[in-house]
């Protein structure tokens, strides 16, 4: 036994080895440049802490962020048809739906949930664009319509997300079908005088923005986040215009009357609280008798 080699070298080379470093240690704000721990930027919802940039927030941290303790139930949405229209581009449909949903853990792009949000029982959906674009399909339709109804079944206001590119054109005209019916539910919780309460994150555009994600009793909006339907190049070939800088940013939309508010990522629990407890009567927080909304922008003190 040559205990040189097989001993002495093997700890000689432990000590002198390169440990690797994962490469997802630090992440790169893209509006300024500065490099984030990753824990750091976890704790802080994904927001910057030099610039105040909202970055996208994952469907798991940001339902973990509203209710109360990170605790909620996930409604399943079932009996969807798969590729109705059986579409193959470069891949098949259903090899595209197999890699979102390996990547994501989720099997489509919305999912909802009902759990207790400061003591109320809320039901809240989330659009996420991390699953192919945050595409509307015929199972993201099915899921924010079977929110709208448990919504009303449990008599609680309903919170909608949204972050999309669109329609999803694998489903063609089945896809765009889904926005008059979720427009429909939308209808049926006024009918029943529940609140409902749309925040549009990051990118929210196509028809998603052009149906239900408009029709809120109250829009809100993510600082910076990008609202529109169709492209900045697109309109500005159309309409042969340079369009004003900042547009289809949340600010622009909000200077123009097509949000109500723009709620900082750190505020926005408690802002949809006092919310719901506004538009649903019920009493007020104990620490806070008056229910007075946070002043989320200094453009919302300035227009009252």
């Amino acid at each position: 036994m040559n205990w040189i080699n097989n001993i002495v070298r093997p700890k000689i080379q432990r000590v002198f080895q390169k440990k690797e470093t994962p490469d997802n240690l630090w992440h790169k704000c893209s509006a300024c440049g500065e490099m984030i721990f990753h824990r750091d930027l976890a704790a802080s919802l994904r927001v910057c802490p030099s610039c105040d940039h909202h970055m996208r927030l994952g469907t798991k941290d940001r339902l973990a962020s509203l209710y109360d303790g990170g605790e909620y139930e996930t409604v399943v949405v079932d009996g969807v048809q798969v590729d109705p229209l059986k579409f193959r581009d470069q891949k098949k449909y259903p090899e595209r739906l197999k890699e979102a949903r390996n990547k994501t853990g989720r099997e489509d792009s919305v999912t909802v949930t009902h759990g207790q949000m400061d003591g109320l029982e809320t039901v809240i959906a989330i659009q996420d664009f991390e699953f192919m674009g945050g595409s509307l399909g015929m199972a993201a339709g099915e899921a924010l319509i079977k929110g709208a109804e448990l919504a009303i079944e449990k008599h609680a206001p309903y919170i909608l997300f949204t972050a999309a590119g669109g329609a999803r054109m694998q489903e063609g005209i089945l896809s765009l079908m889904q926005m008059p019916r979720v427009t429909v539910a939308v209808q049926l919780l006024r009918e029943e005088g529940l609140p409902f309460i749309v925040v549009l994150c990051d990118p929210t555009t196509g028809g998603v923005l052009a149906s239900y994600a408009m029709l809120g009793d109250v829009q809100i909006s993510e600082p910076g986040a990008l609202i529109g339907f169709s492209g900045r190049r697109v309109i500005e070939q159309t309409i042969r215009e340079k369009l004003p800088d900042g547009f289809q940013s949340a600010e622009f939309a909000y200077d123009h009357g097509l949000l109500d508010m723009i709620v900082h990522r750190h505020k926005m629990k408690e802002t949809l609280v006092k919310l719901v407890r506004l538009l649903t009567h019920r009493n007020q927080n104990k620490s806070d008798p008056k229910g007075t909304l946070p002043a989320v922008t200094e453009k919302t003190a300035a227009r009252s």
